[in-house]
């Protein structure tokens, strides 16, 4: 008996946020489109993340998403229930991510979202827009964090991925993968380790270079102290 099996299809149920795994589940294979839907909006994030772990681009990353997705739900009578779902669709976008890895079709690289979208947004009453130098910031350390960890092999950027973004613990993502848990371990020691290499490179100096006190900023303290000594008498 499969973990589909289990659960009986109500055609009128109602399909939120609050629907089981299980009931979702069943009515995906009874071809229900709402269930369809909130299955991939739970499993979304989490599938991008591991497909962009493995592969160069947000586009490319799309796309084995949907081919994961595909492949899922058109052989989800063979999910026997004995792991979660969400172990079972991620296992299958690796297995995509790495086949479209070792493809490698040149192809004209897009992000299906225009982030330099300026569409006007009218905010709910009390919201505070934030700064657009904040935005911009922002912006610019999240690019800088996805150029670092897209410097990483795809071994070390996906147990990074998993970790840091999805906050699984060593033992679940090396279920997940398939792995030893010491290789687990052993691949984010290598993950973080070449990331600090990597940024070190980056801001030229190292994290020596961090909050710098030097030229004008440590002139102007100076003439503060020497002016408040120089006011008691004590320069």
């Amino acid at each position: 008996m499969t973990n589909l099996s289990r659960h009986r299809v109500d055609q009128h149920q109602i399909i939120d946020e609050t629907t089981s795994e299980g009931d979702l589940l069943a009515a995906a294979a009874a071809r229900s489109e709402p269930a369809v839907r909130e299955l991939i909006r739970r499993n979304n994030p989490r599938l991008f993340r591991v497909a962009r772990g493995i592969v160069a681009t947000d586009a490319e990353a799309e796309d084995v998403v949907q081919e994961t997705y595909l492949a899922a739900f058109r052989r989800l009578d063979s999910f026997r229930g004995t792991s979660a779902f969400s172990t079972w669709i991620t296992r299958i976008a690796i297995n995509t991510a790495l086949m479209q890895l070792r493809r490698k079709r040149p192809e004209e690289e897009y992000d299906t979202v225009n982030e330099n979208d300026v569409t006007s947004v009218t905010p709910f009453p009390g919201m505070v827009s934030e700064a657009a130098e904040t935005v911009h910031g922002r912006q610019q350390l999240r690019r800088i964090l996805e150029e670092l960890v897209d410097g990483l092999p795809h071994e070390l950027r996906l147990v990074f991925v998993l970790s840091e973004t999805e906050g699984m613990t060593q033992k679940e993502i090396a279920r997940d993968l398939e792995l030893n848990p010491i290789t687990v371990k052993t691949r984010l020691f290598r993950a973080r380790r070449w990331l600090r290499q990597d940024l070190e490179r980056r801001v030229k100096g190292g994290f020596d270079a961090i909050y710098p006190f030097d030229g004008a900023r440590c002139a102007n303290m100076a003439d503060r102290v020497v002016q408040e000594l120089s006011g008691t008498g004590e320069v």
